[in-house]
This record gives C-alpha cells, sequence and structure tokens, in this order.
C-alpha cells in the first residue's frame, strides 16, 4: 500500500474499490497519466463523465473566464450561465423547462417529487421502476430499484414505490393501475449490463399510459448528452417521455444535473416548494455550455460512427468465439459485451494493456469512451479486447 493510499484509508469512508495504479496527476484528452507517468487510455470516461475527454481546453477556458466573474451566488440570483445551458438543452431536445439539480440522483429524486406533486390532488402515489435499473444511490431512486447490492441494510424505503419485474409487457397489466403517478425507465440500462428496451415494452407502457394517465419519465443520465448518437437514447426507440433526467455528461466534468419537461408540468413547482443550493452552480452551467456546442456540432455524429464500427467489430470477435462471448449490445458509445464467464480476467488483460474499463451486471464488459474518440483509439480498443479473449488463460 503507497503511503497516499493509507492516508486515504485513514480519511475517508471505505466506500470505494480503487484501480490498481498510482495517483493520477493529469488527464488530457482520452488518457489518464498516473503518478509513476504511466499512461492509460481511458474507455469509461469517468463513468460516462466526460464526453468530451479529460481537460478539453474549450471547457477549461469556459470555467477559467467564469471563475474570474463568481463562483457561486445561490439560486436568489438571476444568472446568465443557466439561461443560457437552460436554453440550449431545450433547443437541443425539444423540451420546455429545466431545473437544474447536482446529480443524477437528485434529478431523479425531484422527478419524483414533481410526479407525486402533479396528481396531488388525486389518489395517484404510486412510482414505478423497472427491475434490474438503476437511478442512484438516495432514498428515492432505491426506492425503484431492486438491486440487493444497493438495497440491503438500508429500508424501508419510500411507500408506494415498487419495481416492474423486467421487460415482460405482458407483466405490466394488474402492476400499472389508475394508481400510478409515474413510471421511471432507462431506455438502455447501463450499470443493469447495457440491456435495451424492447420495442413490445414500450407499446405496452405507451397502452397503459393512455388507459390510466401516469407519467413516464426517461432516465438519461449515462445514455444522454450525444452518447448513443442521439441526444437522447429514448429517441432510439420511440419512447415518448413527459419528464426526463440527465446528469454526466451534462457538466462537461463538472457536477451537475437536470430535469426537462412540459411548461404545464414545470408550472407544478411553484416557488419555495423545491429546490436546490448548489444546482446550476455557474461553472457547471459554462462547462455545460461548451459541451453541448461541441457534442451537438461533432461529436454525437462520431459517437454513432465509431459505435457503428466498434459494435460491428466485436460482433466479430463475438462470433468467432461464441462459447465465451454471449452477447454484443448498446448503442453509439455505450457497449456492453457480455462473457459467459471471466469478464473480472479480460478486464485484468486490458487493464495490463494500459486500458481502462468496467465490469457490471456480473460478466458484462461495459465500454463508454469518450466522444472524442478517434478512430486510432477505437482500433487499439478493439485489438485490445481481441487478444485478451484469445489468451489461453481467459479461454479456460
Amino acid at each position: 500500500m503507497t503511503a497516499l493510499a493509507e492516508r486515504e484509508k485513514n480519511a475517508l469512508f471505505p466506500t470505494y474499490d480503487r484501480l490498481p495504479i498510482g495517483a493520477v496527476t493529469s488527464a488530457q484528452g482520452v488518457y489518464i497519466t498516473t503518478e509513476t507517468g504511466e499512461t492509460y487510455l481511458d474507455a469509461i470516461a469517468g463513468l460516462g463523465v466526460n464526453a468530451l475527454g479529460h481537460s478539453h481546453p474549450a471547457i477549461v477556458a469556459a470555467i477559467r473566464e467564469q471563475a474570474g466573474k463568481y463562483l457561486h451566488l445561490s439560486n436568489l440570483f438571476l444568472q446568465e450561465p443557466q439561461i443560457v445551458l437552460a436554453e440550449k438543452l431545450e433547443r437541443a431536445s425539444g423540451w420546455e423547462r429545466t431545473f437544474f439539480t447536482n446529480s443524477g440522483t437528485e434529478a431523479v429524486e425531484g422527478a419524483i417529487k414533481l410526479a407525486r406533486k402533479v396528481f396531488s390532488s388525486e389518489a395517484k402515489t404510486e412510482i414505478l421502476g423497472i427491475a434490474n435499473g438503476f437511478h442512484g444511490r438516495t432514498f428515492g431512486a432505491l426506492s425503484v430499484m431492486d438491486k440487493g447490492k444497493y438495497r440491503d441494510h438500508f429500508g424501508p424505503f419510500v411507500a408506494g414505490a415498487s419495481t416492474i419485474p423486467g421487460y415482460d409487457p405482458n407483466a405490466l397489466e394488474g402492476i400499472i393501475t389508475e394508481r400510478t403517478a409515474a413510471v421511471i425507465v432507462e431506455a438502455i440500462q447501463g450499470e443493469g449490463g447495457i440491456v435495451e428496451i424492447p420495442a413490445e415494452f414500450v407499446q405496452a407502457l405507451a397502452e397503459l399510459r393512455a388507459k390510466h394517465k401516469f407519467l413516464l419519465i426517461a432516465d438519461e443520465i449515462q445514455s444522454g448528452i450525444g452518447r448513443t448518437g442521439r441526444f437522447f437514447a429514448y429517441e432510439l426507440y420511440g419512447m415518448k417521455p413527459d419528464i426526463v433526467v440527465c446528469a454526466k455528461a451534462v457538466g462537461g466534468g463538472l457536477p451537475l444535473g437536470a430535469i426537462l419537461t412540459r411548461r404545464e408540468l414545470a408550472e407544478a413547482m411553484r416557488a419555495g416548494v423545491h429546490g436546490t443550493t448548489f444546482g446550476g452552480n455557474a461553472l457547471s452551467c459554462v462547462a455545460g455550455s461548451v459541451t453541448l456546442d461541441l457534442v451537438e456540432k461533432t461529436y454525437m455524429d462520431n459517437a454513432a460512427h465509431e459505435g457503428s464500427y466498434l459494435l460491428r467489430e466485436l460482433e466479430t470477435l463475438r462470433e468467432e468465439h461464441p462459447k465465451l462471448i454471449r452477447n454484443v449490445r448498446g448503442k453509439g458509445l455505450m457497449i456492453g459485451i457480455e462473457f459467459s464467464a471471466n469478464a473480472r480476467q479480460v478486464q485484468k488483460k486490458l487493464f495490463e494493456r494500459h486500458i481502462i474499463t468496467n465490469v457490471t451486471a456480473g460478466e458484462v464488459l461495459r465500454l463508454l469512451p469518450p466522444l472524442i474518440f478517434e478512430r486510432k483509439h477505437t482500433e487499439e480498443l478493439i485489438g485490445a479486447i481481441r487478444e485478451a479473449v484469445e489468451s489461453e488463460p481467459v479461454l479456460r
């Protein structure tokens, strides 16, 4: 254990399994450099946060300029950076109103509160999530999740909140009723293993929404802001949500989340009903504004093109090794490789090649490269995955 690791052990909660590398001293573009001078290709982009890679010069310049004006005022004050970013989000997505938060889980909490507020004069209080989903670690978010990994020892949870048992459209009737206020759905379950929502489930939800008049909340925290080749992933699956929550990439590397909705729903939240001290911080908003400009102009298309190439190459690899690789799935630069076993062994082999990936949902190697990935980076990643898969210890 290094001296710094020992200091961390004595200072912080033991809640994270750190990667087995030295302390990071710098990060530029798609690379991370440690105190020992070793450089790693980052194929998880800060768990989906760094859409434009690390320390993008345009983001850094915007932060520096804003820091020279002010850092924090609170939401008692009118602030142009908030309005500019909200206008850009709404123009890119087609939504009409924005509420800024500090994080994704806070955006989920706010969306749940909004649904409850909209139906506060009716007997519609039930909030439903989908089994295997992930929406954060606060109580409202945990209440619409089912994984014991996140929920064990923290209950009881929010009354009237539960989960639908998977993407079975036949299971929806009877679970969704006139008491249902909202259903929260990920078009692609990220933490759940890059699982895409089936078309028949989307259709069944739409039919029941017409019948029971609940709100559909799209969780785009990991899949949004161009990652899938579309601004929001729900666009790819024919979903028509009432509320969208996003975070991660929207802040350009700084803490920021957002709730997007129609004007008439937003008006349910009058002054004093809901709020935040730091949500919509000016530094985060200017970083997010630069990010949106570049994602829309260039990198959303790049995510679609590089992602398509990466998926094709990985599918070829799956066809060559069907006993080891069960499935390759995802959209754009949000990809999961499901192994029959030894996903962590593959991750270890990649790590030895100085490529950082992530394993989730048991045996799924998750890839979330920065949207600035170039073909040379994609080829390096593909080559390393092939080498890892074809190494004898992995195949045994």
